[in-house]
């Protein structure tokens, strides 16, 4: 059942109400890889009709997070190694140029809002909500590629979204993370391209290097929590 945070809101579609609660359980590791995603039970599980749920699946399909997998239906994607490596690379190129590009089109606003992620990141934090905090650092990035106002990239981003978003989730530091951000949210009020594509290259490439240590340590955490 939808509860919480989970409930629809007036004005947004069942469907991604939906979506947004799968998407959840697959970043706080509810569903990991391989797990199977059964129209059925979900409409159940969530006291909604199956409708929304294949179309909820649908959308998580495009940003990478489900898979078909023939006759098993729907399951949880899993990624590996080299998929990981082939998607810093493409996200180093793309999002740097979305930071180059944010730098010189930001108006006091779009800072504004940027700022707004992080603080409400940081609150999510000391109140213990990893989730919502992760989910915080994760639409600052979105956030950017608004801002950087490029159709084209932002249509090369979008199907991406979601497996960059499963690999934030394995950050261990996210209080370091935080301020990660904050030194981009400097390096773009800058308003100097050069200054915010090396910071944005800098934050990519860190988070390339410790990634591996990072899932090592959720991912085994994870496996302690389960029964």
């Amino acid at each position: 059942m939808l509860t919480g945070t989970q409930t629809p809101e007036r004005d947004k579609p069942l469907r991604e109400t939906v979506r947004d609660a799968i998407r959840s359980r697959i970043f706080d590791g509810r569903y990991g890889p391989g797990t199977r995603l059964v129209e059925r039970d979900l409409a159940a599980e969530f006291n909604v009709s199956r409708l929304p749920v294949r179309e909820a699946l649908r959308m998580l399909r495009q940003e990478g997070l489900v898979s078909d997998r023939g006759a098993r239906g729907a399951e949880v994607s899993s990624l590996n190694e080299k998929d990981v490596e082939d998607l810093f690379a493409v996200r180093h190129s793309l999002e740097v140029l979305a930071c180059r590009l944010a730098a010189t089109r930001a108006t006091a606003e779009d800072l504004a809002d940027l700022e707004g992620y992080l603080d409400q990141a940081d609150q999510c934090l000391a109140k213990g909500q990893l989730v919502e905090a992760h989910r915080a650092n994760s639409e600052f990035h979105e956030a950017i590629t608004r801002i950087a106002d490029n159709g084209f990239l932002r249509a090369a981003l979008e199907p991406l979204q979601g497996r960059m978003n499963w690999i934030f989730g394995y950050a261990n530091d996210v209080p370091e993370l935080i301020l990660e951000h904050r030194e981009l949210l400097q390096a773009i009020a800058s308003g100097d391209p050069e200054q915010a594509a090396a910071q944005s290259a800098h934050h990519v490439d860190k988070y390339r290097q410790q990634f591996p240590e990072d899932y090592r340590r959720t991912h085994l955490a994870e496996q302690r929590k389960k029964p």
